[in-house]
């Protein structure tokens, strides 16, 4: 089966301005659609996606008055988990390294808190959050991918921790 890359990523919001204001304005996606959702139960749903290239997009749904959905669920996903830092996150794609400088610049510009250039060694990353207290992070490939970086799924400290 071929792989066609991702349509959409859904998130939850509580306060919908705030989100499409910090996406459309610090980030810079365009929103493509926002629409209205009745639920079979009651309330709305406002729905909205925004483009984040490549024709893929991530998508907020803020839930009003839905039956069965908490008004004050963590939309942060890790706190909600009991996760401390940002085990679930969503990265978007920097172009280089001179690209993610220029974007943790932009940020910091716009006034969001934004972490130092983090070198993974494959890879280098900035991390900061969305009104929502989402992880976020902007990411470069800094190597050409090969069988060296599967090395550690042969190595025996990897596979005594599979939980088989």
């Amino acid at each position: 089966m071929t792989h066609h890359g991702m349509h959409h990523l859904g998130l939850a919001t509580h306060d919908m301005e705030a989100t499409l204001d910090f996406y459309e304005n610090v980030l810079g996606f365009p929103t493509r659609v926002c629409d209205l959702i009745s639920t079979e139960a009651g309330g709305t749903i406002r729905h909205a996606f925004l483009d984040v290239g490549n024709g893929e997009m991530v998508a907020f749904m803020e839930c009003n008055d839905v039956p069965g959905i908490a008004a004050d669920f963590d939309t942060g996903l890790n706190r909600g988990l009991g996760i401390k830092g940002g085990v679930i996150h969503f990265a978007f794609k920097a172009l280089d390294e001179d690209d993610l400088v220029e974007r943790q610049a932009d940020l910091r510009a716009k006034g969001v808190e934004v972490s130092d250039v983090v070198d993974h060694g494959w890879c280098k990353s900035i991390y900061f959050r969305d009104p929502n207290h989402l992880q976020l992070e902007y990411c470069v490939v800094t190597q050409t991918l090969g069988e060296a970086h599967l090395a550690d799924r042969s190595d025996a400290d990897w596979n005594a921790l599979a939980r088989r």
